[in-house]
């Protein structure tokens, strides 16, 4: 509270002492301070900071303000000690005028995280303001005639303060003629008259000076004074009365001018002229009284003259006067007092203090975005205002205090459905017709990274031709981020692995940019089929996100590769393959045959086979097969056709161009005698080069024939044993078989030794040659039935030489003994057998056609399924005569003669073989025609 003390209308004041009242309004939640009006600079008010929970450190880092209506420089706050003081001078009269209530509000803002305060300081009242006369000196014309008890009124006095300190209290000087008569009004206002306490007699005085005194309530108290002036005159005994001397006048502020206000009717007891009265406006009307209304002084007609606000001012208080005519006219008085009544004529008015923008598109629900405040300038029902927001949209309006209200945000935004919003804020009053104001808001979204590239599709296949020149581009991946700016700005990157021995950057790469995906070198049909790798695609977010897609990229198959020759060459001129025919053989009889591979697939590799004509024009004795490769007789064979036919077979493939491979072939026609030798000496030839050729293969023969003379000598010693134990039993007969040995790796090869005689334990001397079969581990005994063989027993894999080709290549062929036992590996080169019962029978690679050293096994149509740890009992030999048996005793037979096999023929029995024993000569015949037939296979 303030207290100051005043000496005289317009003496300095002097400051004596500053109390400051600061406390929480409960229910509102409204920081309240008070401060008096005419506190000097720097005056404390409050320590605003503490109050609000704040610490001193964080106000600047905070950004620490405030902010306050209309002017904004009355209060400061000092930022170091939080204390909130006067900056400039504050005047209550001047700020809320006679307002019964003055305060000023503030706003105080704080941000990370936001915060809004709101600061009510009010401002109290001192007596500063005495009271004051319209006018130093008033005039009354008072008749000597006037009777005691007669009332003459007088201005009063206005006080700017409020409250106790515009309580005005009046004195009279003391005079024997008047008193002073203080009386209320309804809107309790004074109202000063002169009461005559006798009459006057204007021959003793024709004047009288009083002073008036008004004193307020205020301490100090502080007075004003007017000097009263009053002339005595003479004649006219009525003056003019009203027949009320107040009248009340209720106008809506939006009356138009020269409405009709309100018509006086003042009357006088007199005659003639002291009778006739005119009205006019007192001396005491204000200067904005007289702008608002006129009067017609013959008619007492009050009309509006100007346009009434009741903003501006609620009530008008108009004094007038009627006087007659009379050369000493007398006077009537009476007050009419217009009340104005609000009208709803003003809009609503919206002011955006604070903006927060642009949101980001991942900010928490409930982010205040901005402050925004409404006023009405109207008052009651017109000036209560309600504020609300356009439908439909991810925010809401929430009200803070009286009149304010934070946007926030009400749901989840996303920038890439809606990267703008345009809001309409309504400020709608309750008046009739109710009046409302609009301000629009933009709200912008910021985008943050949550959305990953995408590919228009998972995976992609391209189709490359191989052969393609290094850096070729093959394909371009696009991905799209539905982010903004950085946050779509996508990058590509090779998903790194392995690819067999190399690095998937090795074959291709893709630039980080565009997204072209390049062959770094080319691309190989035969070496990589498919290159299936991933592409990623990554934005320039923080943290950046990552999406893939797969390529398969197929290599197209061109014709690159010629024809390659698997045709056993037998040394002839040239590397030309050699081969002996007897004169012997019929029409169609199948002589040879041309093995042939293309490294290229399907159409590419597709072979057939011509038989190139002879430079002579004659009819060739042989033809070929068209995709077999097989030679065979047009025609038989007799002693005049030339010995040595030499034979150009064209290997082409189906490719675009086609690639061609040729093939010389050397057929010597010989006797059906000279045939088992001149082959025997060719496939002994043969050897020589192969083993050259194929540096496996001689590891192969060596093994098998190492094996096998193991194995021969086993046999010499165990026979000459059996027939040394057991002489009795049987002899040994003359003979000159060949032995057939089995080897660790599981070939069956003939091997010519010098004549011996093979026996066994029972029995004549046998014409059949039999071999002991190598030994096997027993497998597990079972009770079940046999288990038929794994049909993968033999892997054949097949070359892509087309649909019609009858070469395999064998990789390896396995016969399996059983669970339990071993498997034999034999690696082959087969032709189909063309018994679908029968099995296959192989000579081993590095073997001539006609070799003696061959390889079985059971054909998929075979019913006949051996046992776990069996052998099977029989093989036949495709295209010849002689048939493979293998024989197993019991392993509870007295007589251990281990496991043989024995060669022999399908037409003979053995009835047969025991008569034929003893001719050699037929013998070998038979054995050089078994040789024959197996060279046509």
């Amino acid at each position: 509270m303030l207290y100051s003390q005043r000496g005289s209308p317009g003496s300095g004041r002097l400051l004596l002492s500053l109390l400051l009242v600061a406390a929480w309004e409960v229910g509102s939640g409204q920081l309240h301070y008070s401060v008096p009006e005419e506190a000097k600079h720097g005056t404390f008010v409050g320590r605003i900071a503490q109050d609000l929970g704040l610490e001193l450190a964080e106000l600047v880092p905070r950004l620490f303000r405030v902010a306050s209506k209309g002017r904004g420089d009355l209060l400061e706050v000092n930022l170091q000690n939080g204390i909130l003081f006067v900056n400039s001078r504050i005047d209550r009269e001047e700020l809320c005028g006679r307002s019964a209530e003055c305060s000023v509000h503030l706003e105080v803002i704080v941000d990370r995280p936001l915060q809004v305060f709101h600061v009510k300081v009010e401002v109290r009242d001192i007596n500063d303001n005495p009271p004051t006369f319209s006018r130093q000196e008033q005039r009354l014309l008072i008749l000597e005639s006037r009777m005691p008890d007669s009332r003459f009124p007088v201005e009063g006095a206005f006080d700017l303060d409020i409250g106790e300190n515009a309580e005005l209290r009046y004195k009279l000087d003391p005079n024997e003629y008047f008193d002073l008569h203080v009386t209320r009004n309804e809107e309790k206002t004074k109202i000063l008259a002169l009461v005559l306490k006798k009459p006057l007699d204007r021959e003793k005085s024709q004047e009288h000076r009083l002073l008036l005194i008004a004193a307020d309530g205020g301490k100090p108290e502080l007075t004003g004074t007017v000097q009263l002036l009053i002339k005595v005159l003479d004649a006219n005994d009525n003056a003019p009365e009203f027949d009320k001397s107040i009248y009340n006048v209720r106008l809506l502020e939006n009356t138009p001018r020269e409405t009709l206000v309100i018509k006086l009717n003042a009357t006088d007891a007199d005659e003639g002229i002291n009778k006739e009265i005119m009205y006019f406006f007192s001396d005491l009307v204000l200067k904005d009284v007289k702008s608002k209304f006129l009067i017609n002084s013959s008619t007492g007609e009050i009309k509006l003259k100007g346009d009434l606000d009741y903003e501006d001012s609620d009530s008008y208080e108009i004094d007038i006067n009627a006087v007659d005519r009379s050369t000493f006219p007398l006077t009537g008085h009476c007050k009419v007092i217009v009340k104005v009544l609000d009208v709803n004529d003003n809009n609503p008015e919206i002011a955006i203090t604070s903006l927060f923008l642009p949101v980001k598109e991942d900010a928490p629900l409930g982010t205040v975005i901005a402050l925004i405040s409404v006023f009405d300038r109207d008052s009651g029902i017109n000036g209560q205002v309600t504020c609300s927001l356009t439908p439909h949209l991810p925010f809401k309006l929430v009200s803070t205090f009286k009149n304010y209200y934070s946007l926030v945000l009400d749901s989840a935004l996303d920038r890439e459905n809606t990267p703008h919003y345009k809001l309409l804020v309504t400020a709608r009053d309750e008046g009739s017709p109710s009046l409302s104001a609009t301000a629009s808001v933009s709200v912008e979204v910021a985008d943050v990274n949550d959305n990953a590239p995408v590919f228009a599709q998972p995976e992609y296949t391209v189709f490359v031709k191989e052969n393609n020149p290094p850096g070729s581009h093959i394909f371009t991946v696009s991905a799209r981020d539905a982010d903004a700016q950085e946050n779509a700005r996508v990058s590509y990157a090779l998903v790194e692995r392995r690819v067999g021995e190399r690095a998937l950057s090795s074959y291709v790469s893709v630039h980080a940019e565009s997204g072209r995906v390049f062959a770094l070198q080319p691309l190989d049909h035969e070496e990589l089929e498919l290159l299936q790798f991933q592409v990623s695609a990554r934005d320039a977010g923080v943290p950046s996100l990552v999406s893939n897609v797969t390529l398969q990229v197929f290599v197209l198959d061109e014709n690159d590769n010629a024809p390659t020759l698997l045709t056993p060459r037998v040394g002839g001129a040239g590397g030309a393959v050699s081969e002996l025919v007897s004169r012997s053989v019929g029409v169609g009889h199948v002589v040879a045959k041309v093995r042939a591979v293309d490294a290229d697939s399907g159409y590419n590799a597709w072979l057939s086979y011509e038989l190139q004509p002879s430079a002579s024009g004659t009819r060739n004795l042989f033809r070929v097969g068209l995709y077999t490769g097989e030679i065979s007789t047009t025609r038989a064979l007799d002693e005049g056709d030339t010995p040595r036919q030499h034979l150009l077979v064209l290997v082409k493939d189906h490719g675009e161009p086609v690639l061609t491979a040729t093939a010389t072939v050397l057929m010597s026609l010989v006797d059906s005698g000279m045939a088992p030798k001149a082959s025997s000496r060719a496939f002994a030839g043969a050897a020589g080069p192969e083993v050259m050729l194929v540096d496996i293969n001689v590891y192969l023969i060596i093994a098998i024939c190492a094996v096998s003379s193991l194995l021969v000598l086993l046999l010499l010693v165990y026979t000459a044993l059996r027939c040394s134990m057991m002489p009795a039993e049987g002899s040994c007969g003359p003979g000159k078989p060949s032995l057939v040995c089995s080897s660790v790796v599981g070939s069956w090869s003939h091997s010519p030794q010098r004549p011996q005689r093979v026996c066994s334990g029972e029995g004549p001397p046998k014409t059949d040659l039999m071999a002991f079969s190598p030994s096997l581990p027993q497998g597990p005994t079972s009770t079940d039935n046999p288990r038929q063989p794994n049909p993968d027993w033999r892997y054949s894999a097949s070359l892509r030489a087309g649909m019609h080709s009858s070469v395999h290549l064998e990789e390896a062929g396995i016969l399996r003994a059983g669970p339990g036992g071993p498997d034999q590996q034999w690696p082959t080169v087969s032709s189909a057998t063309p018994e679908p019962e029968a099995g296959e029978v192989s000579p081993p690679v590095g073997a001539g056609v006609n070799s003696n050293s061959w390889t079985f096994k059971y054909g998929p149509g075979n019913p006949k399924q051996s046992g776990p740890g069996e052998l099977p009992d029989k093989f036949i030999i495709p295209g010849s005569p002689a048939i493979i048996s293998i024989r197993q005793e019991p392993t509870n037979s007295q007589i251990d003669k281990s496991d043989f096999i024995t060669f022999g023929k399908k037409e003979e029995t053995k009835k047969k073989k025991k008569k034929k024993k003893g001719n050699k000569t037929q013998d070998k015949k038979e054995k050089g025609n078994s040789t024959t037939d197996n060279s046509d296979q």
